[in-house]
């Protein structure tokens, strides 16, 4: 089977994307690793679909890792997606906004210039400062649902961290079991600004942004440290992002938006 696809990258998280709007792509879990796999595929950390939605809103996407298992989420995704999804409908072409329903509910993008914003579901199970044996290092760890599971560890310098090593550990440790969690390092840069990386479950390897992962963080840091709104986050690409929401009385983060690029790389065929 011959197929077209588009390559898209969202601050550096980059994803294979196809339009599946009439269903008639059905590929298995194996070729979606394919697809994404730098040495004899395309090579992205995920891949996106479009199909149609089933509720009310305007699109629908899925979104596979780059093990070809599907996940509920990815805000750099997300971005890409919108971007995409609205270029192939005439109709949406010159929208501000658009809808799309995801597992983790529905979200809605909006394009400003550039950037398009994306307003996420609400972050839910927060744990703040969990002390946990890693790899033979007792680190406090803290973790959000954004979407996907995190883990957020606040240390003094990045670059010193050996995330594939950390990361790892992170993701598969008994805490998080089943599923498993995606694990963020976090360096404070000033009261609206921080610094990431990022072990993405499912890539099982740094990858150079993640939307979910910046969303976490930002709250993470507005919990701990007093942070202000709202909150830059500098990915290991090498953009910097911004995350705003907002705090009920009740606890709750309501609003959750992130703000960033969305670019296709390139397009073309790939024989599968």
């Amino acid at each position: 089977m011959t197929l077209k696809f588009w390559k898209m990258n969202g601050a550096g998280n980059d994803f294979v994307v196809l339009d599946n709007r009439d269903k008639s792509l059905d590929l298995t879990r194996e070729q979606i690793a394919h697809l994404c796999d730098r040495q004899r595929g395309v090579g992205a950390d995920g891949l996106l679909a479009v199909e149609p939605a089933e509720g009310g809103a305007d699109f629908r996407m899925r979104y596979y890792n780059a093990d070809g298992g599907e996940a509920e989420m990815c805000g750099n995704g997300a971005r890409c997606f919108a971007q995409f999804a609205r270029s192939l409908d005439p109709a949406k072409a010159s929208a501000e906004k658009i809808s799309f329903e995801t597992i983790a509910g529905v979200i809605k993008a909006e394009f400003e210039g550039q950037n398009i914003r994306i307003e996420l579901s609400e972050p839910f199970d927060l744990e703040l400062d969990t002390d946990l044996a890693v790899d033979g290092e007792l680190l406090a760890i803290n973790s959000i649902n954004t979407g996907v599971p995190h883990a957020v560890v606040f240390v003094e310098d990045l670059e010193t961290i050996d995330v594939r090593r950390l990361g790892s550990a992170i993701r598969h440790h008994n805490h998080f079991k089943p599923a498993g969690t995606n694990a963020n390092f976090a360096q404070v840069l000033g009261p609206d600004h921080i610094a990431i990386r990022t072990y993405e479950r499912g890539v099982e390897d740094e990858t150079l942004a993640c939307g979910t992962g910046m969303v976490a963080c930002a709250i993470v840091h507005f919990e701990l440290n007093e942070g202000d709104r709202p909150i830059r986050v500098q990915v290991r690409g090498g953009d910097t992002l911004e995350v705003n929401f907002r705090k009920t009385r009740d606890g709750d983060f309501k609003d959750v938006t992130l703000l960033g690029p969305a670019e296709l790389t390139f397009s073309g065929t790939i024989d599968i």
